[in-house]
């Protein structure tokens, strides 16, 4: 839960993701169709946020462009 607010900051500045909640699942869409991933998790697992925020900054989805903070 610690970073769920971190993750949200993150995919407002990323160019191609959206943060979903419902039901206690965050979802975040990376990418435009057809190559869209989603990516699923518990809003209060902090060790997967990480990792999907890791990914958004600097690994598969960061894109052309690294986000810096």
């Amino acid at each position: 839960m610690k970073q769920l607010g971190n993750l949200a900051v993150v995919c407002a500045k990323h160019p191609e993701a959206r943060m979903q909640i419902y039901e206690g699942i965050v979802t975040v869409h990376v990418g435009k169709k057809p190559q869209q991933v989603q990516i699923s998790m518990n809003w209060d697992d902090d060790n997967t946020i990480c990792d999907v925020i890791h990914e958004l900054n600097f690994g598969r989805y960061a894109g052309k462009e690294k986000i810096h903070r």
